[in-house]
């Protein structure tokens, strides 16, 4: 019984970050009549703070726009309102789809429909490259658009948090429940540890490119268990970070650390130099 709780409670937590779950549209994230035109409206909420104005221009100081990518079962403003109003403050451009029925369905199509909207945002700033910042499997999923999918030569910088770069046990490839919980949520068996989907991810380079990867875990996270499954293989473009080496009493868990201030900070850290996060970097922790 407490085995059958456990993975209810993480499937819950997969797919109900968000108040209202709507059927996908065709082409998410697409465009009414133009490339410059406004996403098809899939999150209940709207827009993040500061996100999605396709006026937006890059400037010489914070040329490279900002992609944030939710995590299974959000839209493109749930959890992400910090993270959008903190980057825009900072003076990036920044964007965010909705994609794959709210991530539910498989990473392979969310990962292409990542692409697109990348191939929109460039088109309607003129920048070269853009970078991503995502949660859960926002973290993850485009991993699969560089590696597989050409994102590489135009990504900058790669921001985790909490990724499930190695999945998670609570869906593992031995989880019983698997044949049933795919049948509402692919993406949910495919972020299990073990899974072929992750195995073919993390074949090889889990770095590809000249992309910069920054990973931001949390040690009380209880969806990505365990949380270090967050971390990618060391390299000179690669940063894992722990929350809580930095900040002790920071209680953020898998849900609120993209509302953490450490988080925000990294974040930033990450996008206003060449390079991921640096590993001796001192966030904000209040």
């Amino acid at each position: 019984m407490r085995r059958v709780l456990a993975v209810l409670l993480t499937v819950v937590a997969l797919v109900a970050v968000s108040p209202v779950a709507r059927p996908a549209v065709a082409a998410e994230g697409g465009a009414r009549g133009g490339s410059n035109a406004l996403p098809l409206p899939t999150s209940p909420l709207g827009d993040p703070p500061g996100a999605n104005d396709w006026s937006c221009r890059p400037t010489a100081q914070r040329p490279t726009p900002v992609v944030l990518v939710h995590g299974t079962g959000g839209d493109r403003r749930t959890l992400l309102e910090r993270l959008s109003w903190g980057i825009k403050r900072a003076g990036f451009c920044v964007f965010s789809l909705d994609y794959g029925n709210r991530g539910l369905g498989r990473i392979e199509d969310s990962a292409a429909q990542l692409k697109a909207y990348v191939e929109r945002v460039r088109a309607a700033t003129g920048a070269a490259k853009v970078s991503l910042v995502g949660h859960s499997q926002g973290g993850m999923m485009p991993r699969y658009y560089l590696k597989f999918l050409g994102g590489a030569a135009v990504v900058d910088d790669l921001v985790g948090v909490a990724p499930s770069n190695h999945g998670t046990v609570l869906t593992g490839a031995q989880n019983p429940f698997n044949d049933l919980i795919e049948l509402g949520c692919p993406a949910c068996v495919q972020q299990g540890a073990g899974s072929a989907f992750l195995q073919r991810l993390n074949a090889g380079d889990e770095t590809p490119g000249e992309v910069s990867y920054t990973q931001i875990t949390t040690r009380y996270d209880e969806v990505v268990v365990p949380h270090t499954s967050g971390y990618l293989a060391a390299g000179p473009r690669t940063t894992n970070i722990t929350l809580q080496d930095r900040c002790p009493f920071e209680l953020a868990e898998h849900l609120t650390i993209p509302l953490a201030t450490p988080t925000l900070s990294i974040t930033l850290d990450a996008l206003t130099h060449d390079g991921p996060a640096r590993p001796d970097v001192r966030p904000r922790c209040l």
